[in-house]
Parts: structure tokens; sequence; C-alpha cells
């Protein structure tokens, strides 16, 4: 059991259950800002004047801020204090929220976007760590899933709210109302979460040594493109299920709902076939997925199969996520907060990349279903390379048993 900063005595029950909850506060405003910029893209694509590709430079950006931010401030910051860590981290994602609020040009709000999604990766690694201490021995797995609710449950509630908030009262009302849970969170941590004695140290070399693992690498490689496919349909979601299955725009935030409740059962779901069979589970998942994918660009032309195959994309897609997770920690040795943090920058690749490549069929004319065949061909690559990796360790596994 960890002690409390200022008086050296253990923190009681409560207290660990107030500091988890505003651990999950700040993952609801993650969440929200995350996946509610894509219900907006089409308001702000009319606002700023852009096509549907310049407009989802809004979401890459974000992306792309987690997948730099992630690793740098992992290895960067290795040596401070956790509690201070993520008091700086939901500060800068407050600074970046409100700034794409009052973003007065699409440039501008292209960078704050960048610079809200940099603590994205590292705040879930070093809050995932900091539940775990606090909970001890026994109930560290259920802190850590505690944690992760709050971005679960952003797709459910917080996403479908900041939607009809964006279109009620303009989308930068809705980046500022992630500012506002930016705030709160870092009030709340300030207030409720002690450091955590006891932790191990680990070096920046300790930490970087599980990049040279080559699972590691592969099972990243899983992440930043199988799960692009599921980004290449979400990014321009408004326009497919509007546009092609002719569902009223006003129905956007009841739409978003079901892709979050498909969320939440893929977390759970996935989270089973991964303790059942991690290996053996993913590639399921991942197959399932891609075949998902492929189907919903005919699905998307009927309101009630769009929204059948909405769901599936959100749980298939979701159901990946626990299982990677679990694989790299399976391999990164010491490097288990970096692994953490990679985790979510090889996401958020797969979220620019799927964003990219879903703008690029719409340009090029293929229609507003287009995104989800070049999602099913960003599954199949992904699900080419984990079978690659599963069927490489096993190989590696076989061999060492021979020659030991």
């Amino acid at each position: 059991m960890t002690t409390s900063p200022t008086t050296g005595a253990a923190p009681t029950a409560r207290r660990v259950q107030m500091a988890i909850l505003a651990l999950a506060l700040g993952g609801f405003g993650i969440g929200v800002t995350e996946f509610a910029a894509m219900g907006l893209l089409r308001s702000i694509a009319d606002d700023f004047g852009l096509t549907e590709p310049q407009a989802g430079h809004v979401i890459t950006a974000y992306a792309l801020g987690v997948v730099v931010g992630a690793p740098l401030l992992t290895v960067w910051t290795s040596r401070w204090r956790r509690r201070t860590l993520l008091l700086v981290l939901m500060a800068l994602f407050t600074v970046g929220n409100t700034a794409a609020a009052f973003a007065p040009t699409a440039e501008i709000l292209v960078a704050a976007r960048f610079v809200a999604g940099i603590p994205h990766g590292a705040y879930f690694g070093v809050a995932s760590l900091v539940a775990a201490s606090l909970a001890g021995q026994g109930r560290q797995a259920r802190a850590v899933s505690l944690v992760l609710l709050g971005l679960s449950v952003a797709n459910v509630i917080g996403v479908p709210a900041a939607t009809w908030l964006g279109e009620a009262a303009g989308w930068e009302a809705a980046f500022l109302a992630v500012g506002v849970i930016g705030a709160l969170t870092v009030a709340a941590i300030f207030v409720v979460v002690p450091e955590p004695a006891g932790g191990v140290v680990v070096r920046a070399r300790e930490e970087l040594a599980a990049l040279a693992r080559p699972q590691i690498l592969a099972t990243l490689a899983v992440g930043c493109v199988g799960f692009g496919g599921m980004f290449a349909v979400y990014t321009y979601i408004q326009w497919t299920m509007v546009d092609v299955a002719g569902i009223d725009r006003g129905w956007m935030p009841a739409v978003l709902a079901v892709y979050g409740l498909g969320m939440v059962t893929g977390n759970l779901l996935g989270g089973v076939v991964a303790d059942r069979d991690l290996d053996r589970g993913l590639v399921a998942i991942a197959s399932a997925m891609t075949v998902v994918l492929a189907l919903f660009a005919v699905a998307a032309h009927h309101p009630v199969t769009a929204l059948v195959g909405l769901f599936l994309v959100g749980m298939t897609g979701s159901a990946l996520v626990p299982g990677l997770q679990a694989r790299l920690m399976q391999y990164a040795g010491r490097g288990q907060t970096l692994a953490a943090s990679l985790n979510h920058s090889a996401l958020n690749a797969a979220n620019a990349l799927g964003a990219w490549l879903g703008g690029v069929v719409i340009a090029l004319g293929f229609g507003y279903t287009s995104p989800a065949l070049a999602g099913a061909a960003l599954a199949a690559a992904g699900l080419a390379i984990l079978v690659g990796a599963v069927w490489t360790a096993r190989r590696s596994t076989r061999d060492e048993l021979r020659t030991g």
C-alpha cells in the first residue's frame, strides 16, 4: 500500500476510490475530445469552407499529437513524480482544447488539436500505473479498468452529448466543454490523488529497450495499420449516415451513442477473448473486423443496416485493443510504461492513417462508402502482420523447447 505525500499515512479505501474516479474523469475528457471531433467535422468544414479531406486534418492532427507525445513524454519524464506529471499532462490537454474552442482559423484549430493530443498516451500510461499502485495487490487490474472506463463511458454519453452541444451552440462550445472537463480533472487530481510510493524506477534506456523487440514492433504495427480501418469509416461517419443511409442530421448524437455501445461491448468481449487465448483471440477479432468493414460499404445504404453495421464496426475495432495491450505487456519486459503509452500512439497513428486514407478515396470520387472498403484493406493488412507475428513467436517457442 502506498502512503500519502502529505501525512505519510496509507490512503483510505475511500481516498483510493476518489483518486481512481479523478483519473477516470481525465479519461472521459480525452475520449470526448478524440471522438466527438468526428461527429462535429461537418460543422467545422461548413464554418471554415473546407472540403471533407481538409476537414479530416483536424482528426489527423490530434492523432499525430498522440503519436509524437506518448513516447517522447514517457521517456523525457521517466524520473518525474507521477502525480506532478499527471497534473502537467491534464493542464496541457486543457490548454489545447480551450485554444481549439477559440481558434479563428482552420490552421490554428489544427495546431490546437495537435497540442491537445500530445498528453493523451502518456496520461493513460501513467494514470494506469498510479491507479494500480494505489489499489494494491489483488485489485490492480480492476483499478486500471476503471480508469479506462472513462474512455468507454465517453463514447456512450460524452460524445453524443458533445455532438448535440456542437450542433445546438456551435462546435466551439463542444471543445470548450472538454476544456472545462480538463480543468476539473486537474483540480480533482490535485485534491485527491496522492503520490504513490515505492514505485520501481526504470531508466529511459530500459524503457527504450522494448523497442528492440520484434514482437513489440509487430504488435504496434498491427494496431497502427489494422485499427486504421475503423477510423477510415468513423472519421466521415456523419456524411455516410446522413447522405448515404438517409438518417436525419439531428439524430447524429443517437447514432454516435450506438457506436459507443459497440465500443463498450467490444472492450468487454475483447478482454474475455484475450484471457482465453491471446493470439488466437486477436486473429479471430482482426478477421471479424475485416469482414465487418467490407460489409459496411453495403449496409450503409439503409438506415437500419447502417446502424447495425456501425455498432459492429465499433465492437470489432474496440475488441482488438485489450488484446493488443496485453500482448505488448507480455513482451515489454521492464519497459511497461512505454509499452502502455506506445499502444495509444499506435492506435492514434491508425487514427491519422484511417482519416487520411478515407479522405483520399472520397476525394477521388468513390463516394462516402469507399472509406469502409479502404478500411477493410487496412484491417486485412493488420491481420496479415498479426498472423506473421504469431507464427514467428510460436516457431521461436518451439525452437527454444527443442534446444532446451
